[in-house]
């Protein structure tokens, strides 16, 4: 078996190729009753597979939120499962959006459920939580980097409640500027070796008001998922000004304002080229 490219290496020539753009794949029930779908595992595997279908090899990345499949049960996960071999048959990259977190040997299963070779779940990376000490992400991080993928570690979230925690101060420190700071040091080898990107990537919502002080996300030299673009506000010209220097590894999500743009595949290639041109004019 060939060995995997590192994760960030492969997202950056995804970049290049297709722009800067990750697609949610969302199937709450509003837009699935919008599609004409049921609220059932079987709707949400037609859903996800048009999605799939429509703007596979035309966006760098698709992201599913695991949720809205979990929802429905064991039928619900093989429909995610479905999605993801789908996205990989499409040769687009998956970015899981699971947001697990735990210690010691549960951490551990959870890599091995999302990052492990072998594993239907596995994408090309997930999103993990740290809020139990980056040093629990441990077993996450090590299978990431063993098997070619990545991990997009929460750091700054745009959900008002998130700054009580992630802004939060321990020793003069942010909590948001120590996670970036560790993140940093895991990519700091891979980019020694070489690589445009580390593995090891934020999580910084497309709203957040601003960054603090100590936060500088240019050191990171990982991707950077900026959640939040278009539905809920955020432009191409606002993520520029937030992101300043580190604009080279951001990656803007976006999800209701494409996919209300469905069923139809011309209507979401149309709304997904849209957003490209607003992200790449910035």
């Amino acid at each position: 078996m060939t060995r995997r490219k590192p994760f960030g290496e492969r997202l950056h020539a995804a970049i290049d190729a297709r722009g800067r753009l990750c697609v949610g794949i969302d199937p709450h029930p509003p837009l699935l009753r919008a599609w004409g779908l049921a609220d059932d595992a079987a709707g949400v595997r037609e859903f996800s597979l048009r999605v799939v279908e429509a703007l596979g090899g035309r966006v760098a990345v698709f992201k599913p939120q695991s949720a809205f499949y979990e929802r429905h049960g064991s039928a619900g996960v093989a429909a995610l499962e479905e999605t993801i071999a789908a996205a990989r048959a499409a040769d687009t990259l998956t970015l899981v959006d699971a947001k697990r977190g735990d210690i010691d040997s549960t951490m551990r299963a959870y890599a091995d459920a999302y990052l492990a070779d072998g594993s239907p779940l596995a994408g090309d990376a997930v999103t993990i939580s740290p809020y139990l000490g980056f040093a629990s992400l441990a077993p996450a991080v090590e299978t990431a980097l063993e098997s070619g993928r990545g991990v997009f570690v929460l750091a700054l979230t745009s959900n008002p409640e998130g700054g009580t925690v992630q802004r939060a101060q321990a020793d003069g420190t942010t909590v948001a500027a120590s996670m970036a700071r560790a993140a940093a040091r895991l990519n700091a080898a891979e980019v020694a070796d070489g690589a445009p990107l580390g593995s090891v990537g934020l999580v910084v919502g497309a709203t957040v008001p601003d960054l603090p002080d100590d936060v500088d996300l240019a050191d990171v030299r990982g991707p950077l998922l900026a959640p939040g673009y278009g539905a809920q506000g955020a432009r191409g010209a606002q993520l520029r000004a937030l992101f300043g220097d580190a604009w080279g590894a951001v990656l803007p999500s976006t999800s209701r304002e494409v996919l209300a743009a469905g069923p139809d595949a011309a209507g979401l290639r149309a709304a997904a080229d849209s957003a490209l041109a607003d992200v790449t004019a910035a």
